[in-house]
């Protein structure tokens, strides 16, 4: 669905707004920098913050990973390009990392309106003038443009950088093997077939399948089908 057509907020399924912006790393119009990529767009509440410097951190550490699986990175606050530039140098120097993917500037909360990124929660998230910063978002999205996952985090928690790489993998996967991941699941675990998949046929795609229940059939992925960009 395009996010033209939606009624309420952003959904799975819908087409990601496309906006443009400055960033750390010049002007962008977000479908093209998407391209022909993965993103993940993620939000942070506040520049030369605590929890927000660790998770910028890991997220640049983890960025080779993420770029091994055709993935782009781009974090989003309501501040100045001029204030993360600033503290982009305190997060490499605390971190030990090298931050490289762009950080968009939204201190009027254009983007993060259209994102629903907003903090509606916590009282005390709030600018000089009392307005509300931006929650901890992640917004994963395919090349289709299409929203793939959103997670909402409240500003006291940081997120695991692990964890959304583990929902690219899943996502990658199942978009490659139509199958779907069970709980904790990672790359090298045994697949679940899709429930849209008759018995009869997955078995000749997946020899190696177990049927634990007629909705329940685990089956291993060749080696070489699980490795990063599946």
């Amino acid at each position: 669905m395009s996010s033209s057509d939606r009624d309420g907020p952003l959904r799975l399924g819908y087409t990601a707004p496309n906006f443009d912006a400055e960033t750390t790393n010049g002007p962008i119009n977000f479908h093209d920098f998407i391209g022909d990529s993965w993103v993940v767009l993620f939000s942070h509440p506040e520049d030369y913050t605590p929890v927000c410097t660790t998770e910028l951190g890991a997220f640049a550490k983890l960025e080779p990973e993420f770029s091994k699986r055709n993935v782009k990175l781009i974090g989003l606050s309501a501040n100045t390009i001029e204030s993360h530039g600033g503290w982009i140098k305190d997060i490499d120097e605390i971190s030990g990392s090298k931050l490289r993917f762009p950080i968009i500037g939204d201190k009027e909360r254009k983007i993060a309106l259209k994102y629903d990124m907003i903090d509606h929660q916590d009282a005390t998230n709030v600018d000089s003038k009392g307005i509300a910063f931006t929650i901890r978002s992640v917004f994963v999205i395919d090349p289709k443009k299409t929203i793939r996952t959103i997670l909402s985090y409240p500003a006291s928690t940081g997120r695991n950088t692990a964890e959304v790489l583990r929902i690219v993998d899943s996502l990658q996967t199942g978009d490659k093997h139509k199958v779907t991941t069970p709980i904790n699941w990672l790359p090298g675990d045994d697949v679940i077939v899709h429930p849209g998949v008759q018995t009869k046929d997955a078995e000749k795609i997946f020899p190696r399948m177990t049927i634990v229940k007629p909705y329940l059939r685990f089956t291993p992925l060749p080696r070489e089908q699980t490795s990063a960009g599946a």
